[in-house]
């Protein structure tokens, strides 16, 4: 059986996937900032982040300056989320009680800019330059 023609009418088909480049399969040179769940606490909303350095090189400390809108929105508060060292490529889950604000009353979260980003490696834009920002829950976010 000759294969060239059967392997040229699968590639024209479109039965045949070409190789994906290992790197097109990896996180982009960007952080990734995920809401991934609010949940009630005894002191306020408790936000749950997963957090992704996609850069080939760890961030030593992130800190986002963060504005948070109420369901009518208008701001709330301006605050600080301290999500510390970020390894690369790899997942981090960090946790903000946000006191005297009920999950229901919050409708968007602003991340302004880093207000630290420590990546000597990478650069000082590195903790803002493509951030990725999205959510799980009802609570809309940007950045």
């Amino acid at each position: 059986m000759n294969l060239k023609p059967a392997l040229i009418c699968a590639l024209l088909c479109g039965t045949v996937q070409p190789a994906v480049a290992a790197d097109e399969t990896t996180i982009g040179a960007a952080v990734s900032v995920e809401l991934n769940a609010a949940t009630e606490a005894d002191s306020g909303c408790t936000l749950s982040f997963l957090v992704i350095n996609g850069h080939p090189l760890p961030i030593e400390k992130v800190v986002y300056e963060t504005v948070l809108f109420d369901s009518a929105g208008q701001v709330d508060r301006l605050t600080l989320f301290d999500f510390g060292a970020l390894p690369a490529a790899r997942p981090r889950v960090r946790q903000f009680t946000i006191p005297g604000l009920a999950c229901a009353d919050l409708g968007m979260i602003l991340i302004n800019g880093a207000s630290t980003c420590d990546a000597p490696d990478l650069g000082a834009s590195a903790c803002e330059d493509g951030l990725i920002t999205g959510t799980r829950t009802e609570i809309e976010v940007q950045g």
